[in-house]
């Protein structure tokens, strides 16, 4: 593996900490946990999300149909988590940690394969990008409402974005990609 090519790791809760939250664990024995169980359905909360002061939290539909095993740039959003769950397949997650200036670090990149039916929440300053193996795989995300509309304005008027950043970064491979679903 050369020092450009990303390694997709199975995702775990202890290794996505750096980043944020595995969604989709099993059941939790409790512990103080609310959860509800009986033969017809059990619930339990999953995470607490955190939108920052004064945001209101949204659920996008969101249809990914990237395949490309390179990655040039990474996205962050300043004031929000961002959870992402996908509904009809697989992702790749990239993800990397903010240096002390704000940019990507990228000795912190890293893939993490998501399954069907599982997901990730990102800390806010998470650099990220989604891939997919297939055509398309349709995720259900839980944002900020206002930093989807500043990203939306920033991507179709090119107006300045300030609630999120996008950075180009030296060109990383997906090891295994054709592999990741």
């Amino acid at each position: 593996m050369t020092s450009n090519e990303l390694e997709i790791n199975d995702l775990t809760p202890e290794a996505f900490r750096a980043y944020g939250w595995m969604l989709g664990k099993p059941m939790p024995d409790g512990n103080g946990v609310p959860l509800y169980s009986n033969p017809a359905t059990d619930f339990w909360q999953e995470h607490l999300f955190n939108t920052g002061a004064g945001g209101d939290a949204e659920l996008l539909w969101v249809n990914y149909r990237s395949q490309s095993a390179e990655i040039a740039s990474l996205e962050k959003h300043l004031l929000t988590q961002q959870a992402i769950v996908p509904l009809t397949g697989g992702i790749v997650q990239v993800v990397a940690r903010s240096a002390a200036d704000g940019s990507p670090d990228l000795s912190t990149l890293a893939a993490f394969r998501v399954p069907q039916g599982q997901g990730v929440c990102m800390r806010p300053g998470c650099w990220h990008a989604t891939r997919v193996a297939g055509p398309e795989v349709t995720c259900l995300m839980l944002t900020r409402r206002s930093t989807t509309l500043d990203l939306i304005q920033h991507l179709t008027t090119d107006a300045a974005a300030s609630e999120s950043a996008i950075a180009a970064i030296p060109e990383q491979r997906l090891e295994g990609m054709d592999q990741a679903a």
